[in-house]
């Protein structure tokens, strides 16, 4: 990986120049610490070879439907990645973000589509992240009989990986008892609880506010699921925010004040660690 001096020199500017950071957050964050990022059905099939025997592709595994028609699928699929979330140790990257944004007066702030719960991991505040399509560690009710949402530590599931079946007992709602289910947004999703992101927006809403110059810096979030793309864009032009776009395929920024890098989340964070290191 080979990155222009120049651009790193702008990063590193940007950063001692912000006074708050916000992480926007897509799935190529989680690829440096070994996690899948399902992009396009070969490399979802590759992670979930079961599932690609049966031609199922992510939007249909990850959708309410399974869950109601085969549940013992949809928590084989949503178990496994339960429990390799669990097990991930979240990469350097994480730590390097952490230190920048303790030298900035405001501190750090997380958007994030992810649902696996990495930022929690890393020692960012729980009370600054938004998780915008929820958290795998966190359940609600199939058929959204209640608004609760509950955390799902006391389910340990056991699931064969080769037939991608839930082996244990599915959890169940505690006020209905009927099916449980993430509390995450899947597709053609009608009866996401989204209480739970709903007060992590207005959180990150209010912290917003009292930062003059914040600073996105975006890792691993592509044009395909764009939402971390649309919040980059919020803040740019809502709060006079600058970018710093961390993408191995899409790098592109459309402002010249902007830096956008051409590489994976960690090369491109220690990158600019290595600039702004012969900065100070």
């Amino acid at each position: 990986m080979s990155i222009s001096p120049v651009l790193l020199a702008r990063a590193a500017e940007l950063i001692q120049q912000a006074d708050g950071l916000i992480v926007a957050a897509g799935a190529g964050m989680g690829v440096d610490s070994g996690l899948p990022d399902f992009r396009g059905n070969s490399g979802f099939w590759q992670a979930y070879p079961a599932l690609g025997r049966a031609r199922l592709d992510f939007a249909s595994a990850a959708s309410p439907r399974t869950f109601e028609q085969d549940p013992a699928l949809a928590w084989g699929f949503y178990g496994h990645r339960l429990a390799l979330y669990r097990s991930t140790v979240p990469h350097a990257g994480f730590d390097l973000l952490r230190a920048w944004a303790e030298r900035m007066p405001q501190g750090c702030a997380v958007f994030t589509s992810n649902v696996d719960g990495q930022f929690q991991k890393a020692g960012f505040d729980a009370q600054r992240i938004y998780e915008c399509h929820g958290s795998i560690h966190h359940l609600q009710c199939l058929d959204s009989c209640h608004q609760a949402i509950w955390e799902a530590d006391a389910f340990a599931p056991q699931v064969d990986a080769n037939a991608c079946r839930l082996l244990n007992a599915a959890p169940v709602c505690p006020h209905c008892g009927g099916l449980a289910r993430p509390n995450i947004l899947m597709f053609s999703d009608w009866n996401w609880v989204e209480r739970r992101s709903a007060a992590q927006a207005g959180r990150l809403q209010s912290w917003l506010a009292r930062v003059q110059h914040p600073l996105v810096i975006e890792l691993g979030a592509g044009t395909a699921v764009p939402s971390v793309r649309h919040f980059s864009q919020h803040v740019l032009q809502s709060h006079g925010g600058r970018l710093i776009r961390i993408n191995p395929r899409e790098p592109e920024v459309a402002d010249r004040h902007d830096v956008g890098l051409a590489a994976g989340a960690l090369d491109g964070l220690l990158a600019i660690e290595n600039a702004l290191s012969s900065a100070r």
